[in-house]
């Protein structure tokens, strides 16, 4: 019986030890979130976060109302959230042994524990919404919450945002460059609410704090002026529709700590306001008009305040001509616009407002606006339109650097990456150092990212794929890593190493072998910004590197208009591959980057690239179609490498034939060529049924390698025939060349159209030596082409040219084009030529290439390139800008020029051996 006793005893303490041991388990997985203070949306967001994590990791959690009696914090651990300013906030803290002595400043946060007891505290309301990400971030990476926490973080950047194009790949049927109204028909996945949630979060997520949405004129499509209520573009459903979706957006986004940043041109007007006042919709020679200033003022100010998270980023140039203009616009229009928006709402808090630099003179615009306004920032792209290096310098990063230091917060444009798209983009280090070049180089304290691909499509990647796949999930990589760098980049290089193969090792389950994939990245990575700063025509999304470039495009850069920012300021320092073969030929001494460097470089990064991603197939166990999307991207990147390392060893044996006379070295040239063709129908391989488009833009303004005219020549399969013909004209001309059959006074023959001029009092005079070009000049012409000779130009006087717009008046029977001499000189004395870099409507005529390069020279002028403009039949008006120019005369729309029908293709023109 004593023995059955002790058993029973033993029984019952064991179950009483079990029972508090169970007891103090369940304890311990108790938590309490006590929020201090008055009520936030973002604090409130953020502390959700934090709850959602803990019951994911298995935490009963119990949410005490704001002013709730303050939880007892020995027997379950209590989470406090709120402003550090708080009395309560302040009160924790000095009670806390590892406290620090300073807070952190703007979006910052500290997270403190000991014992049962941690301390979130922010800044803002923004700090304690990235307080509780990061808080349930570690929770997530350990599952459970880490004991000890001392932690106190901010961003380096104060703003840190993204971009949206609300735009199309493709003009609109009647209307022209940036012109997209907000409708269902246009941009179904606007009204898409659950995807506006995915890619917040994904902001969120990533700490950014800005969402840029991009369109000409959208206002017309969100607000209504009882004055102008015949200028909305929308009927009355998709206004109601619009409203709605903007109001949800910005409320959403608000909650994240994000602003909605709305971007506008200038002067864009809508459809219906210009079809019934008869004007058109954007003009860049118009000047401002006291009618076109009200309907903008006062829709800026109805867009304030019906929008009050909203701020805006205004283009100045594009659609309006002159920096006194810009100047007049944005401190006469926009300005006071926002300022009586807030007057109505009766709100002091100014929205942010963005200028960029682009087309215009920030220095000006900024000294005059400043005193009238608070809150501005400046923003310029960062490598123009491109990614080429993140060792930026020369004039471009003297513009960054003079706009950091004119009294507000810059900001550096990651923009359109015309020369990365369409494949996938993640070196990590390379995105580290262009964000650390612009805090030091340039001086910018804010980031605004593009999409890495198919800007104009979004939200879809050219991925063939079905369903289409989102940009937001395929470029995570892109998304992540400028959003970390922009939080911190001066991270230390090891760890980041750590950090990206886990997470690549994460995203394709396979671990450790993670770190081959992020080599691929970085190695790949290398190759696009290398060939354009080295062998690009320009930075703009005029250029698609992805689908190549013509050997003429190589040898004759010049007449395509190179943009020269691409060779001064976006890389090291360095020679084109003209520059190079000159000074070899001479025995002169390199100097920095050189075009065999870097051929020899890309093929090597090619090599690399594709044997670690070779190397990390095999342990693939998640995500395997979009791992065998990123190496086939690999495999593109190397073949695009060695399509360009072939090419340029080509190029360069027919830029020595101009020194030695050899026609050995054009003999030479032939097989690189063909590997070069054969490198680039590998990649049409490749891509053929893998992508859609290489660019997102097709539209005319798309001119190197070919032009993207009615969307045409964006596949790589278009192009190839495009460089298998240049091959067969290759080969051709030089057994022309050895068999002695080639011409050298061989010319096209041009013939002047018949129109009839309507200007009152225009007079022409013939192209040919000693003529006067200006009535009240006396330069005279000394040389011109022959192909211009039959022909009659416009004398016009330049003083009026100077003061005021050249407009001509004409008709014709049949479609012509009219020639246009430009000369070459970037003083305001002179009309610029056409220049896609910062006028989008700069080819709506097909004014955008040189025809004839160098076609005039004069006594006392500088030399001028010959453009051409074509007009349908009928009455027409060719409307030129401020500066001297030249209308030289008429040919049929059929006839076509060529800038080498200028020069002497017996001497040093080159490009007739690819014709």
């Amino acid at each position: 019986m004593k023995k059955c006793s002790l058993i029973l005893v033993f029984l019952l303490v064991a179950f009483a030890s079990v029972s508090e041991a169970k007891s103090n388990a369940s304890e311990g997985k108790k938590i309490n979130i006590y929020l201090a203070g008055a009520s936030n949306a973002r604090i409130d967001f953020g502390a959700g976060k934090l709850s959602d994590m803990l019951r994911q990791n298995g935490f009963e959690v119990t949410m005490l109302p704001k002013k709730a009696k303050m939880p007892p914090t020995k027997k379950v651990k209590t989470i406090f959230i709120g402003l550090s300013t708080d009395g309560l906030m302040e009160m924790l803290m000095k009670d806390l042994p590892n406290s620090p002595a300073k807070s952190p400043g703007k979006e910052g946060f500290q997270i403190l524990s000991t014992g049962n007891k941690l301390i979130l505290a922010g800044s803002d309301a923004s700090g304690v919404l990235y307080g509780c990400l990061e808080l349930a971030e570690r929770i997530k990476n350990e599952g459970k919450i880490p004991e000890n926490l001392a932690v106190s973080d901010q961003p380096e950047m104060v703003l840190r945002g993204t971009c949206i194009g609300i735009q199309k790949p493709f003009y609109l049927p009647g209307r022209t460059v940036y012109e997209y109204p907000y409708t269902p028909e246009n941009f179904p996945w606007f009204y898409d609410k659950a995807l506006w949630i995915k890619y917040l979060d994904m902001l969120v997520e990533n700490r950014m704090n800005s969402l840029y949405l991009w369109n000409g004129h959208p206002f017309a499509s969100l607000v209504k002026l009882k004055e102008y209520l015949y200028a909305v573009e929308v009927d009355d459903e998709t206004f109601r529709k619009n409203e709605e979706i903007f109001s949800f957006l910005t409320q959403e986004a608000d909650k994240r700590g994000i602003w909605v940043i709305q971007m506008f041109y200038n002067i864009i007007v809508s459809k219906p306001f210009a079809e019934k006042h008869g004007i058109k919709t954007q003009d860049r020679k118009r000047p401002i008009t006291p009618l076109i200033a009200d309907y903008t003022k006062k829709s800026i100010a109805a867009f304030v305040e019906k929008y009050p998270n909203v701020g805006l980023l205004i283009t100045l140039g594009e659609a309006m001509e002159g920096d006194e203009s810009d100047v007049e616009w944005f401190t006469k229009t926009i300005i006071p616009g926002v300022k009586d928006g807030l007057a109505k709402l009766n709100n002091t808090v100014q929205p942010p407002i963005v200028l960029r630099g682009h087309d215009t003179n920030p220095q000006l615009v900024m000294k005059a606006a400043l005193p009238l306004y608070k809150n501005l920032y400046t923003m310029n792209k960062y490598n123009g339109e491109a990614l080429t290096t993140y060792q930026p310098r020369g004039p471009w990063a003297k513009m960054h650097k003079e706009m950091s230091e004119l009294g507000s917060t810059h900001i550096d444009n990651v923009h359109i990456l015309a020369n990365l798209e369409p494949f996938r983009y993640g070196s990590a280090d390379f995105i580290q150092k262009s964000v650390q070049a612009m805090h030091d180089v340039h001086g910018a304290n804010g980031l605004h990212l593009y999409p890495e691909a198919s800007y104009w499509d979004w939200p879809f990647s050219a991925d063939n794929v079905t369903p289409r796949q989102l940009q937001m999930d395929r470029d995570w990589v892109w998304y992540k890593a400028w959003a970390r760098y922009a939080w911190n980049c001066r991270r230390d290089r090891n760890e980041e190493i750590a950090f990206w193969t886990q997470q690549m090792g994460d995203d394709f389950g396979i671990g450790e072998h993670g770190k081959e994939v992020l080599e691929a990245y970085e190695q790949a990575g290398e190759i696009a910004p290398k060939l354009l700063r080295r062998f690009g025509i320009t930075n703009g999304n005029r250029q698609t590197l992805t689908l190549g470039m013509t050997m003429s495009q190589l040898v004759n850069p010049k007449k395509y208009r190179v943009w020269p920012e691409l060779y001064n300021s976006d890389g090291p320092e360095g020679e084109t591959l003209t520059e190079y073969v000159g000074k070899e030929s001479r025995g002169e001494k390199h100097v920095g980057e050189t075009p065999v460097q870097i051929i020899n470089e890309v093929s090597g990064h090619g090599k690399l690239a594709a044997a670690a991603i070779d190397k990390a197939a095999p342990h693939v166990t998640r995500n395997k179609e979009e791992f065998n999307r990123v190496q086939n991207d690999v495999y593109c990147n190397q073949e695009l490498a060695d399509f360009f390392a072939e090419k340029v060893k080509a190029a360069a044996l027919v830029l020595k034939y101009q020194y030695s006379n050899d026609i050995t070295d054009l003999e030479t040239a032939v097989p690189h060529l063909e590997k070069s063709v054969a490198h680039f129908k590998r990649l049409a391989d490749l891509t053929k049924n893998t992508y859609l488009y290489a660019n997102s833009m097709q539209t005319a303004q798309r001119r190197v390698p070919v032009g993207g005219d009615d969307g045409k020549n964006k596949t790589w399969v278009e192009l190839l025939p495009y460089y298998e013909k240049e091959l067969a004209n290759f080969k051709n001309n030089v057994n022309k060349l050895k068999a002695g059959n080639v011409d050298a006074a061989e010319r096209l023959a041009l013939k002047p159209a018949e129109v009839t001029l309507m200007n009152n009092g225009l007079k022409t005079f013939p192209l040919e030596k000693g003529q006067k070009v200006f009535t009240d000049e006396a330069s005279t012409i000394t040389e011109l082409a022959d192909v211009l000779k039959p022909f009659k130009a416009i004398r016009t006087d330049a003083a009026g040219q100077t003061a005021g717009q050249t407009i001509i008046k004409f008709k014709s029977d049949k479609p012509v084009k009219v020639m246009v001499g430009y000369f070459q000189d970037k003083s305001k004395t002179f009309m610029s030529a056409p220049n896609l870099e910062t006028d989008a409507s700069a080819n709506d005529f097909g004014q955008a290439e040189v025809r004839l390069a160098g076609a005039l020279k004069f006594s006392g002028l500088p030399d001028v390139n010959v453009h051409t403009y074509k007009f349908p039949a009928g009455e027409n008006v060719l409307t030129l800008g401020h500066g001297k120019v030249l209308v030289l005369g008429f040919i049929d729309a059929v006839q076509d020029l060529k800038a080498d029908d200028a020069a002497n293709k017996g001497g040093k023109a080159l490009d007739w051996l690819f014709e």
